[in-house]
C-alpha cells in the first residue's frame, strides 16, 4: 500500500510540475473580436450607456405587459401569488415588513430595462424586441406614476424618469466596518441569557394563508399585522361591492345598456379580474366583489375591508353611479386620495364606458 501511495504522490507531483508546458501546447481557443466582446456586453448603465435604439409607451406596453407578464405580475403589477409586486409601497421602507417594488424601491431605471429584457418573461426569456422592453418598462413605471401614459420611454428620454429611491442606497463598507468581528471566535453556546421571538412568518409574508374549501362559508384568519402586509403588499383596490336593497331604486332605473358595449366591457374586464370577480358565486379577494355596483352606495360590502378614504367617501354620501364611477375608473388617485387601488386607471373613455356597461349587468 505504501508503495502504491509514493507511485500516485509521484505522479500527481510530475503532472503539477509539467501542466504550465502542457498548456501552452493545446493551441485551443483564440482572442475574442470586439464584434464577439460586444455582442455578450449587453449591460445597461445607470446614466443610459449600453441601451440600444428604440421606444415605447405605456399605452402600447399595456397589452405587451398583460401577454408576457401579468400570468405572474398581475394586470396592473400588483402581483399575482408570491410573484414580485412590481407597483406600490410607496412609504414602506422603513418597516419591518417594507414592500419593495420598481417605484418603491429600485434606484435606477437602468436595472429595470436590463433585467427584463435579459431575463423576461419567465421561461421564455430573451424574446422581447428593444421596442417591447421599451414599452413594458414604461407601463410598469407608468403604474407606479412616474411615467405618464403616453409619454415616450427611449435612450433619448430615459434619464427624465426620477426614481424615489435614487438617493437611498450607500456604498458596502462592512469589509472594513465590520473587520473587527471576523476574527473573533464564534459563540457555539449559552450565546445569550434569553431568546425572543421577534417576527412570526405570517407577518413576513412568508407563510401562504389557510383557507377553507370553495364551497366553505368559513376560512381561516390570518393575524391581524399578516392582513395589513397583504394589503399594502397587494394594493388592494377600492371598489365596493353588492349594496344594500334601498339602493336598488336607483340601479333599477338605469336603461338596458348596449349588448356590443357590453361585450367590449367585458374584455377590457380581464385587466381587473385579478382583483375582481363578478357573477354567481363571486367573492372576495385582493378587491371586493362588484356585482350591483352600479347606482349602489360605495363601501357597502360588510365582508370587505376598505381603506379608510373609501369608508370616509361612503360616509359622506358616495355612490357610485356612472358619472362617479368613470372618474374613479379614470384616475383612482386622483379621484379618491389615499385608495389603496393600485390600478393607474383607464384613459379611453370608450373603456370606462364599456366597463360600466359591463358591470351594470350583474345585479
Amino acid at each position: 500500500m505504501s508503495k502504491f501511495l509514493e507511485v500516485v504522490a509521484g505522479t500527481a507531483l510530475a503532472t503539477l510540475i509539467a501542466l504550465p508546458a502542457v498548456a501552452q501546447t493545446y493551441g485551443l481557443g483564440r482572442p475574442a473580436l470586439p464584434e464577439e466582446i460586444a455582442a455578450w456586453d449587453l449591460d445597461v448603465s445607470p446614466d443610459g450607456t449600453g441601451l440600444p435604439e428604440g421606444q415605447g409607451t405605456a399605452e402600447n406596453g399595456e397589452m405587451i405587459f398583460s401577454e408576457n407578464c401579468a400570468s405572474c405580475h398581475g394586470e396592473f403589477a400588483e402581483g399575482v401569488d408570491r410573484w414580485p409586486v412590481l407597483a406600490g409601497g410607496f412609504g414602506t421602507l422603513n418597516r419591518q415588513d417594507p414592500v419593495k417594488t420598481v417605484g418603491s424601491y429600485w434606484p435606477y431605471v437602468s436595472t429595470v430595462w436590463d433585467y427584463v429584457h435579459r431575463s423576461m418573461p419567465f421561461g421564455n426569456a430573451g424574446t422581447l424586441t428593444a421596442d417591447d422592453t421599451y414599452a413594458i418598462v414604461a407601463y410598469i413605471l407608468y403604474s407606479n406614476d412616474l411615467f405618464e401614459y403616453d409619454a415616450v420611454l427611449s435612450k433619448e428620454t430615459f434619464l427624465d424618469v426620477e426614481m424615489p429611491n435614487a438617493d437611498g442606497f450607500y456604498e458596502d463598507d462592512r469589509e472594513t466596518a465590520e473587520a473587527a468581528f471576523w476574527g473573533q471566535e464564534p459563540c457555539m453556546e449559552n450565546c445569550k441569557d434569553s431568546v425572543e421571538i421577534t417576527m412570526l412568518a405570517t407577518v413576513l409574508d412568508v407563510t401562504p394563508d389557510e383557507a377553507g374549501d370553495e364551497g366553505g362559508d368559513e376560512a381561516a384568519e390570518a393575524p391581524a399585522a399578516a392582513e395589513e402586509v397583504q394589503m399594502a403588499a397587494a394594493e388592494a383596490t377600492e371598489e365596493p361591492a353588492p349594496a344594500a336593497d334601498a339602493d336598488t331604486t336607483a340601479a333599477g332605473a338605469m336603461s338596458e345598456p348596449d349588448p356590443e358595449l357590453v361585450a367590449a366591457g367585458e374584455d377590457v374586464f380581464k385587466k381587473c379580474k385579478a382583483c375582481h370577480k363578478v357573477g354567481e358565486g363571486a367573492k372576495n379577494g385582493t378587491g371586493p366583489t362588484l356585482n350591483g355596483i352600479v347606482g349602489h352606495s360605495a363601501g357597502a360590502n360588510p365582508d370587505f375591508k376598505y381603506s379608510n378614504a373609501l369608508k370616509d367617501a361612503a360616509a359622506g354620501g358616495l355612490t357610485w353611479t356612472p358619472e362617479d364611477l368613470a372618474a374613479f375608473l379614470a384616475n383612482p388617485k386622483d379621484f379618491m386620495k389615499g385608495t389603496k387601488m393600485s390600478f393607474a386607471g383607464l384613459k379611453k373613455e370608450e373603456d370606462q364606458q364599456a366597463i360600466i356597461a359591463y358591470l351594470s349587468t350583474f345585479p
